[in-house]
């Protein structure tokens, strides 16, 4: 009688230890369930199986099932063993989670998958000529880079006490082609957590728009103010509206851009892997946001609307064909041989043509020398790549050049823009002071980076430039002639006049005009008189004093 109560007992007890096994069980897993909600509106990860993070999410996940599952037997269930069953199924899952991700990542690699990274891009041979315009003048070229863009921008909010206690102007610009004219845009962000608690109702207000070409900002204030912005918390946060918005989009990047009418919104780039699971990656299409309703549109590549700027970032541009550059001949050519191999330089810049913007760089080959072998622009919104082959200066070397015309001023040049001086591709920069202040221009020729003009102006610069040019023979007085502003004139009046450590002649003609030109640049000046008739070739100045280039007499 005493044994059969006391199995009776053990059948209790083993039921009561099974209920309690699953309420824990129960509670453990709505416990994971709770943190990987948090964690997953805290991260807000791709769900995407071409998304290395999103397979490291899955991983981590069964592991810890598994682990938590291990910790509750040992704990609640001492006289239970653990179920090999349950161990044996955990084990495969990892298992075979773990070699997909291994499988997908090897067929990812350029090992195995040179020619799809290298076909990512088609390069065309361009024109230099005839592709990039001929620059009569260059005040109208934007010049301006994102840290001078900054300053000034700060500065177009700092007479603002409302907006400059709750709001920051953001470091993100956006280049942009605004109405057939080269702009610089950033929101307005939040300062800081507590700023955003005591403004998210209210929204951003505005934007700054830089214009490169006039050194000005203006602050514009929205009729309707941005509610999701990149500064935002919680549900008003740019990334998580758009990522939720399409969960299984592999974003890359935001970009603030404006439509015709001044709108602001963000492009927001989908990518898609072209080679195994991770490999290869190139925008398949974009996600326009408007930050002020929260509305999102998704478009092809191919049908993105024609005042977005920037459907592929300049990064992923210059990546693109550096994998072509290497991998065109195969892995093992790029990693010995090296045979036709070539790369981008470090450093990559901006230029606004026919309505939108390209981004350019240099190309060098592989060895790293200081020189380039040619030039590739590439269309941010269509994709569209040109080469150009032209030998010439590494734009840190054509900086450099220029840094050392005003090396007692102990100026430095920002990165160069690449333009089209008479059929000579020439580089252009501003050179700054210490405190980011632009102070002179500088322009450098590419193929022969020993010619160098610097001035105050860009009048001043492009006439010194032009006067070079000719005593090298790169222009003849032909040249000149076509390029410059030219006339016959009579001399009412000359002058020679001590500048900063040089002399300057400054003639004046019948009707009051004045031209400008550095003595020792042209010794021949001498000779002219009062009642003279000359042909002056010159570059009209900001000042009404015209920058004398040449003259005939």
């Amino acid at each position: 009688m005493g044994k059969n109560k006391k199995k009776k007992e053990s059948y209790y007890d083993a039921d009561q230890s099974g209920k309690k096994f699953g309420k824990w069980n129960f509670i453990m897993l709505a416990v994971i369930i709770v943190i990987e909600a948090v964690l997953y509106y805290v991260l807000t990860p791709t769900i995407n199986f071409h998304s290395v993070e999103f397979w490291i999410w899955m991983i981590v996940t069964v592991v810890a099932l598994f682990i938590c599952t291990l910790n509750l037997k040992a704990e609640q269930m001492d006289d239970m063993p653990v179920s090999p069953k349950l161990t044996k199924i955990f084990g495969i899952v990892i298992g075979i989670m773990i070699l997909a991700a291994l499988v997908g990542w090897i067929g990812s690699s350029k090992l195995f998958a040179a020619s799809k990274y290298a076909g990512l891009i088609q390069i065309e041979d361009g024109n230099f000529e005839t592709d990039i315009v001929e620059s009569k003048e260059i005040n109208d070229i934007a010049l301006m880079d994102t840290d001078t863009a900054v300053i000034i921008g700060e500065r177009a909010i700092g007479s603002l006490s409302d907006v400059v206690s709750q709001y920051e102007v953001s470091s993100d610009y956006s280049t942009i082609d605004y109405n057939g004219s080269p702009m610089k845009v950033a929101a307005l962000e939040y300062a800081g957590f507590i700023k955003y608690m005591n403004n998210k109702k209210s929204g951003i207000p505005g934007y700054v728009l830089v214009d490169p070409v006039k050194n000005e900002a203006k602050y514009v204030k929205l009729e309707k103010p941005m509610i999701y912005s990149p500064s935002a918390y919680f549900n008003q946060n740019l990334y998580r509206h758009v990522q939720m918005a399409y969960p299984t989009a592999m974003f890359e990047g935001f970009y603030l851009e404006l439509d015709d009418n001044g709108n602001p919104y963000y492009i927001c780039p989908l990518l898609t892997s072209n080679a195994g699971l991770f490999g290869a990656k190139d925008v398949k299409g974009v996600v326009i946001c408007n930050p002020c309703t929260g509305d999102t549109e998704y478009y092809e590549v191919g049908d993105v609307p024609k005042w977005v700027d920037r459907v592929y970032d300049g990064d992923l541009a210059c990546r693109k064909y550096d994998w072509y550059g290497k991998l065109s001949g195969g892995y093992w050519n790029s990693v010995f041989g090296n045979k036709g191999c070539k790369t981008t330089t470090d450093d990559y810049g901006y230029k606004v043509m026919n309505g939108d913007v390209w981004v350019y760089t240099g190309v060098t080959s592989v060895n790293g020398d200081e020189s380039n072998i040619g030039f590739v622009m590439i269309n941010l919104r269509t994709g569209e790549s040109k080469y150009y082959s032209i030998a010439g200066a590494e734009e840190h070397s054509a900086m450099a050049s220029a840094e050392g015309q005003v090396q007692h001023l102990g100026y430095k040049a920002s990165f160069p823009s690449l333009i089209n001086i008479g059929g000579i591709p020439t580089y252009i920069m501003v050179l700054k002071d210490n405190g980011g202040l632009v102070k002179m221009y500088a322009l450098v020729d590419v193929e022969k980076y020993n010619i160098v003009a610097t001035g105050n102006t860009q009048r001043e610069t492009l006439a010194s430039y032009n006067k070079l040019l000719a005593q090298n023979g790169l222009k003849t007085g032909k040249d000149l002639s076509d390029d410059l502003p030219n006339k016959q004139i009579t001399v009412k009046d000359i002058k020679y006049i001590n500048l900063e450590d040089s002399t300057y002649v400054y003639i004046t003609d019948e009707n009051g005009n004045v031209y400008k030109q550095d003595f020792a640049e042209n010794e021949s000046l001498i000779f002219i008189q009062q009642g003279d008739s000359i042909k002056v070739f010159y570059q009209e100045g900001e000042d009404a004093i015209n920058q004398l280039v040449s003259y005939d007499k």
